[in-house]
């Protein structure tokens, strides 16, 4: 996660996104697990929250590197998700944000709703 865009993902991790993917099932990914979508999946739309940098997102950096891979990153707030209807994606920035835990608690949750409703 430090490299940005120049990134590698794990051999195992990859093969398991990748066939996911391949077969239509959904994937949820929060905190910085979002730029593995971006990685390998072309053209994805994933959120790792602000792409503006300040105390409350001091990573927003990694937005630039998502797009640097050829994704796109949607801002959203930390209880928010965004979901990628083509590619059956679903993500959150959870521990992104320098914020109270609840409200990340009520990303992942939203989260895990969301990819369950891509199952249906």
């Amino acid at each position: 996660a430090t490299e940005g865009a120049a990134m590698t993902v794990d051999p195992s991790v990859s093969d398991a996104v990748t066939s996911f993917h391949t077969l239509g099932k959904p994937i949820g990914l929060c905190c910085i697990a979002p730029v593995i979508a971006a990685k390998l999946i072309p053209e994805v739309e994933v959120t790792v929250g602000s792409s503006e940098s300040s105390e409350r997102w001091p990573y927003a950096g990694t937005a630039a590197a998502i797009e640097e891979m050829g994704a796109k990153h949607v801002d959203t707030d930390v209880s928010q998700v965004h979901v990628d209807q083509k590619n059956k994606v679903v993500t959150t920035s959870a521990f992104m944000c320098e914020t109270a835990i609840h409200e990340i608690h009520d990303g992942i949750g939203t989260m895990v709703s969301e990819v369950l409703k891509l199952t249906e």
